[in-house]
């Protein structure tokens, strides 16, 4: 689901309703033509007829190059695009809602999103025409939400779990500030696999019961059981059983559930959010003892079962007085108000929070090992949970002689092994002549409000700047790509 949410007059942050009439925008788009997308309820609705040209879930596949929507006319779609289109069509009914035109914007991502998503989902804000203000992390921006509501001083472990990703943010919470203690979670693990699960069980019933054997292999009869599996799971966090029925064959066969075998099947799912929250407890160095109140976001966390773990584990019941679908985006729009105003030198209005974010991923440069000029080696500059906005600047040596250039490469992810590390960018700096073996280079390295990585080279010999590295992101878009997808968005008609 999205939303769009605005701080009024008074300072209070609302959701804004859709052409229909609704605060929560399903996140589906449907081609309806090689110009013409249609996003929201009206997509989802005919996701059963029209699967082919139908994409939900975009989320999970931003900044990954080897993904593209095909639709039935053969259109390829970069997932940049799918996100653009659902950020215009948002944008578009907010400005109908407001009667004026909505340019500035605050985009919420999953804490988890690395540089190269983040990177793909500011793109995805260009082509669809907005200006960017700030990414902010999901977790964050319902903890500010939290803030401005409640002002409840304290620790506050927010648990957010929706349709595609997960995170979990450990944070401090007062009546002028959030600051963010650490960060962990992963971007593919939400209530869509607690669908696919429901659906794999489905299927093997209805072959049990004399219905197809391939059931998920039919693109029509596979959106017909994920439409029915998702009101199945929404009917069991209020019932103890339910009735899913599937057309299969000549026949129609009821396959029956109860809340216990739902459960098991998302037992797996729910222990990977247990044992990520328990180990970003022990990385941070804090005890339950030390969190004040747990906050369940995302609207998997409506499951029964995932507030009883909640409860296990922290031995406390969850703290329910913020919406799970509303929290997120009314938190992002006390942010824009904030950020707004200060790009403007206004006042935003009503109450202002301090918000301090971490880094939710390490950053890094390729060096060679002390004792083996061959190996490869990552060095983490700037460590994962760092509180951003952050510059750290590391000193290294040239290995030869008059040496006449480095080869640097910056790094995302975790400890010296290099197969476990994404590398960032790869970029040859060119050296002043004369430089004698083991002259010292300074690299300063920062990473700023948004998630997004800068970095410099300096020689030290000669108290010179050598150049900003530039991170050409070969898991991105370019920036004429992204220029002609924005003119492209022009020529679409997105409703």
């Amino acid at each position: 689901m999205s939303a769009v949410g605005v701080v009024d007059r008074a300072g209070w942050a609302e959701l804004v309703r859709n052409t229909g009439g609704r605060t929560l925008t399903p996140s589906v788009v449907l081609f309806t033509g090689p110009d013409q997308v249609l996003v929201g309820a009206t997509a989802r609705n005919s996701a059963v007829l029209q699967p082919d040209d139908c994409v939900q879930f975009i989320k999970r596949e931003m900044g990954n190059p080897h993904y593209s929507f095909i639709d039935s006319h053969q259109v390829e779609h970069r997932p940049e695009q799918v996100s653009a289109y659902l950020l215009r069509a948002l944008a578009d009914g907010a400005a109908e809602a407001l009667g004026e035109p909505v340019q500035d914007v605050v985009i919420t991502v999953p804490a988890y999103f690395d540089d190269t998503r983040r990177k793909a989902t500011a793109d995805a804000a260009r082509i669809a025409g907005l200006n960017l203000l700030r990414l902010v992390n999901e977790p964050t921006a319902a903890a500010i939400s939290y803030g401005v509501q409640h002002g409840d001083a304290g620790t506050v472990l927010v648990y957010d779990l929706g349709g595609g990703t997960f995170d979990v943010t450990l944070m401090k919470v007062s009546g002028d500030s959030c600051e963010v203690i650490a960060t962990d979670g992963d971007r593919n693990l939400g209530g869509f696999d607690f669908d696919n699960a429901l659906m794999r069980y489905v299927a093997e019933r209805v072959a049990e019961l004399g219905g197809d054997e391939d059931l998920l292999e039919d693109p029509y009869l596979t959106a017909e059981v994920r439409e029915r599996c998702e009101l199945a799971k929404t009917d069991l966090s209020q019932a103890r059983r339910t009735v899913v029925r599937v057309g299969s064959g000549r026949s129609a066969h009821a396959v029956e559930i109860t809340r216990e075998q739902f459960e098991e099947m998302i037992e797996p799912y729910l222990h990977r959010t247990e044992v990520l929250v328990e180990g970003l407890l022990e990385d941070a160095g804090w005890s339950w003892d030390q969190v004040d109140r747990v906050l369940p976001v995302g609207g998997s966390t409506r499951i029964p079962a995932v507030r009883a773990l909640l409860e296990k584990l922290s031995g406390k019941k969850p703290d329910l007085r913020v919406h799970p679908d509303e929290a997120v985006c009314l938190g992002a729009a006390q942010l824009a108000a904030q950020v707004a105003a200060a790009a403007g030198s206004g006042e935003a209005p009503g109450k202002e929070l301090a918000v301090r974010d971490v880094t939710s991923q390490s950053m890094g440069i390729v060096v060679t090992a002390d004792d083996d000029a061959a190996q490869l080696l990552n060095d983490v500059v700037i460590a994962r949970n760092t509180a951003i906005p952050a510059m750290v600047e590391r000193t290294y040596r040239t290995v030869a002689e008059d040496q006449d250039a480095v080869s640097v490469q910056l790094t995302e992810g975790e400890g010296e092994v290099l197969e476990r590390v994404n590398i960032l960018t790869e970029q040859p700096v060119d050296l002043p002549s004369g430089l004698p073996a083991g002259a010292p280079l300074r690299l300063r390295m920062s990473y700023d409000t948004d998630g997004l990585v800068h970095a410099e080279l300096f020689d030290e010999t000669n108290d010179r700047r050598l150049g900003e590295i530039e991170l050409e992101r070969p898991l991105n878009l370019d920036s004429g790509r992204v220029e002609e997808m924005r003119a492209a968005m022009q020529r679409m008609t997105v409703g």
